[in-house]
């Protein structure tokens, strides 16, 4: 939702140009939306359309939607085998373990009544294109990450939970910040964007730490504040600038799913 679209425009300027410090303008004029803001949306849409139906024909309407939202942005900066399903006649899953299965599932987490709920639709929006099992576990992990957030739980609880579960996160965005590089997969991605969650003071501290590591940075950024949002809350000011960045197609979407699902503001 939210918490993940600032971050996806926070770090979009940085995600070829990484910058390994916390000092600069979060939401600059050279900012914009990219594939992250637009799947995130696009799910969206599917859990609103699903819901008449108990989310019973969310992998289809996942399908759709993605489709149908994305495809007015081929120059987003889809994955050449996203881009290739996002336009194919007959899109069919292809086993990916890519960090766009985790910086799209936020919705999962804000519709679900309970972990396991959380974690079907978590399942149910990855598996029509990131079927691996890495892929799977990246979209879940970040999916329970912002679930227990949400319902109140603290960051240690959180951080015992994902490693317990998902991933050994033995190291700080301090020892990493100079050597981490660009990686597009689940498993080298969204541990650095979970760390810089629980290392984080504050929703705009969050997507800083994100940032701050270099790598992917939009993607990073969008799941760093994916988490930080059901945390923290996301700040008025923050909101309100990061909303003039979409187009009225993409923000019709995204206040109809929050006048559904609220989202947290601080």
């Amino acid at each position: 939702m939210i918490g993940a679209i600032i971050g996806d425009i926070a770090g979009s300027r940085f995600e070829f140009n990484n910058y390994r410090s916390k000092d600069f303008t979060l939401l600059h004029e050279k900012c914009y939306f990219t594939d992250d803001s637009v799947m995130t949306i696009a799910l969206c849409e599917a859990f609103m359309r699903s819901a008449d139906n108990q989310f019973r024909d969310l992998p289809e309407q996942s399908v759709i939607c993605m489709r149908e939202i994305g495809q007015p942005y081929p120059n987003c900066g889809y994955g050449g085998r996203f881009f290739h399903w996002m336009y194919a006649d007959d899109p069919k899953p292809y086993n990916s373990y890519g960090n766009g299965a985790a910086m799209r599932v936020s919705g999962c987490a804000w519709v679900a009544d309970s972990p396991e709920q959380a974690k079907a639709f978590s399942r149910d929006v990855t598996v029509v294109t990131h079927g691996h099992p890495e892929g799977l576990k990246g979209a879940e992990a970040v999916t329970m990450a912002i679930y227990l957030a949400r319902i109140g739980k603290s960051i240690t609880e959180i951080r015992d939970y994902i490693i317990k579960n998902y991933y050994a996160i033995d190291f700080t965005l301090d020892e990493i910040r100079e050597s981490y590089q660009f990686n597009e997969t689940c498993q080298n991605s969204v541990p650095q964007a979970l760390e810089a969650f629980f290392e984080s003071t504050d929703f705009e501290d969050a997507i800083r730490n994100a940032i701050s590591i270099g790598g992917d940075s939009d993607t990073i950024a969008a799941i760093t504040g994916s988490i930080a949002e059901a945390y923290y809350g996301v700040p008025v000011r923050l909101r309100e600038k990061a909303l003039t960045y979409l187009d009225g197609r993409l923000l019709k979407i995204l206040n109809a799913f929050e006048a559904r699902y609220p989202a947290k503001v601080s």
